[in-house]
């Protein structure tokens, strides 16, 4: 266990961070499944921008790597373009 009181408040913060971090990625994560579900282009091309801004502030966060959030861009563009 930790000594000081500033390594108290350190695990008190990161517990917190990636509990919130934990939220963030797994609500991005139900994004993508459900925009490659989605059959609708019309629906597909409107919930694009939104799932990309969320993938885009993941890789800000460092939540997930840069060029894994520039993959799954790809791929999600690509997908609602061949609806």
């Amino acid at each position: 266990m930790a000594n000081h009181k500033s390594a108290l408040k350190r695990i008190r913060s990161s517990e917190k961070r990636r509990v919130r971090n934990k939220y963030y990625h797994k609500t991005t994560r139900n994004a993508i499944r459900d925009l490659r579900d989605e059959t609708d282009k019309k629906k597909a091309e409107k919930s694009l921008p939104s799932v990309i801004s969320m993938i885009d502030k993941l890789a800000k966060r460092n939540i997930i790597h840069k060029n894994k959030a520039s993959n799954l861009k790809s791929k999600l563009t690509v997908k609602v373009a061949s609806l």
